[in-house]
């Protein structure tokens, strides 16, 4: 760990930098949240899912202390998401003008996830943490049914990431619960 923290390996920490964000992506890419769950398959939409799976990320790390490693690390990924951020706007065309704009507000949308899904999360509490993710996600619909299977879903994720060790964190892997579609239920 202490490596880690000096720096003596930086190429090795980015890998893990790099694994650990591109297992978020891939579970908040995944086709069953957009398909059968509605959530709106959108640059929008899409920010959402990542940001949703980046809390639960950094929500676990915050059970890994405040200093050290973990918290250089959960920093380090951060960072990434916003620059992966960044870059996405630009793809989008986004003037460079209009890119820090866009950011500030972006960045506060997710710190303002973080607060209301982690007060629900740590209150295990799924009808408050639907209810948030209705009003972040799907704004727009005066009912969204699989907002609760979505916070159900939140919530079976945060206990499967308690229970991996910071070793394995650490080392750059990363495991979200399934969701119930990828689960083979047999014959």
């Amino acid at each position: 760990m202490f490596q880690w923290l000096s720096g003596a390996r930086r190429r090795d920490r980015r890998l893990v930098v790099e694994a650990l964000y591109g297992e978020i992506v891939a579970a908040a890419r995944r086709p069953p949240l957009y398909a059968d769950w509605g959530v709106p398959d959108t640059p929008l939409g899409r920010f959402e899912m990542l940001s949703l799976f980046m809390f639960l990320f950094l929500h676990r790390m915050r059970q890994s202390g405040t200093s050290g490693a973990p918290k250089e690390l959960s920093q380090e990924v951060t960072d990434l998401f916003f620059l992966e951020v960044d870059h996405s706007l630009r793809e989008l065309g986004v003037g460079d003008l209009g890119v820090p704009k866009r950011m500030k507000k972006l960045a506060r949308m997710f710190y303002g996830r973080l607060n209301a899904y982690g007060a629900a999360v740590d209150a295990a509490d799924a009808l408050a943490l639907a209810s948030a993710l209705h009003r972040n996600i799907a704004p727009d619909r005066a009912v969204w049914e699989e907002a609760a299977a979505l916070a159900n879903h939140v919530l079976e994720a945060h206990r499967s990431l308690a229970g991996l060790a910071d070793e394995e964190i650490l080392a750059g892997r990363l495991r979200f619960a399934p969701l119930p579609q990828e689960i083979d239920h047999g014959p």
